[in-house]
């Protein structure tokens, strides 16, 4: 598969699951976007506790402002951009769940 081959490792088990898997599991779960992408970038990079994720919220619109140690920049990103990609892939696929657009943003 296309995605396969330009997801990060890291990312890799997220594939297992559905689309309608990941909403269900949202859902249920009642995980907030912020959460979500919280969680993937604490499971890239080294520095965990220096990651923050601020959410900018509109009407039809969700903005999500990520920061990490700038040690930890490159991991977020990845070679190519591929990491920042993926991880904008899974975040639009779970706002569609809240019929929300959602934008991801990597701060300095």
């Amino acid at each position: 598969m296309i995605i396969e081959a330009l997801l990060p490792p890291a990312l890799a088990p997220l594939l297992a699951l559905s689309p309608s898997e990941i909403q269900t599991t949202m859902s249920s779960a009642n995980v907030s976007l912020k959460e979500l992408v919280e969680f993937i970038a604490k499971a890239l990079v080294d520095n965990p506790e220096d990651v923050d994720v601020s959410e900018i919220s509109g009407e039809q619109t969700v903005v999500l402002e990520l920061r990490v140690a700038k040690s930890d920049l490159g991991k977020v990103i990845g070679k190519q951009g591929r990491t920042v990609k993926a991880m904008r892939a899974i975040l639009n696929a779970a706002s569609s769940k809240v019929r929300k657009r959602a934008d991801l943003e990597i701060l300095e």
